[in-house]
């Protein structure tokens, strides 16, 4: 059985209660991982696991845990590659999948966008995370629970 694993230093509230739900719901083994204690509600399937604060010190963690099979849930681009490469599934909080078609040029566009505020161009940040992004992510969780769990 697949594991869940939520890098959850930057996971919304909102999506953190979605995935709990879920992992209740489908008996699925779930991972938060921060650098920081997470507030989680107690359960057989859902656990929190804090590492040291150095810098990526969670997403080091993850991507030693993970297997193949695996879903990470991420908004970090970087850890996403490194996911897909070891043949674990990736989602977003906003649920799209990324995977090796689309995560080159996701992590270019990163790349290209530091760049640019890197020469004091402002470029705003990520939009607020809206219902729709709720909804989107509720659903293809659900979708790949359904698949492969």
């Amino acid at each position: 059985m697949p594991s869940l694993w939520v890098d959850a230093d930057a996971c919304p509230r909102v999506a953190r209660e979605i995935i709990v739900r879920a992992a209740e719901r489908t008996a699925t083994p779930t991972w938060f991982v921060a650098n920081h204690a997470i507030p989680l509600p107690p359960s057989k399937w859902v656990r929190a696991l804090a590492v040291s604060h150095g810098f990526d010190a969670a997403d080091h963690e993850i991507v030693a845990r993970l297997v193949a099979g695996d879903l990470l849930i991420t908004s970090d681009l970087p850890l996403a590659m490194e996911a897909i490469e070891k043949g674990a599934a990736v989602m977003t909080t906003r649920g799209e999948m990324l995977d090796r078609s689309n995560i080159r040029a996701r992590v270019q566009m990163r790349d290209f966008m530091e760049t640019l505020r890197a020469s004091g161009e402002h470029t705003g940040g990520p939009k607020g995370y809206a219902d729709t992004d709720r909804r989107e992510f509720a659903n293809a969780l659900d979708r790949w629970l359904a698949k492969n769990a």
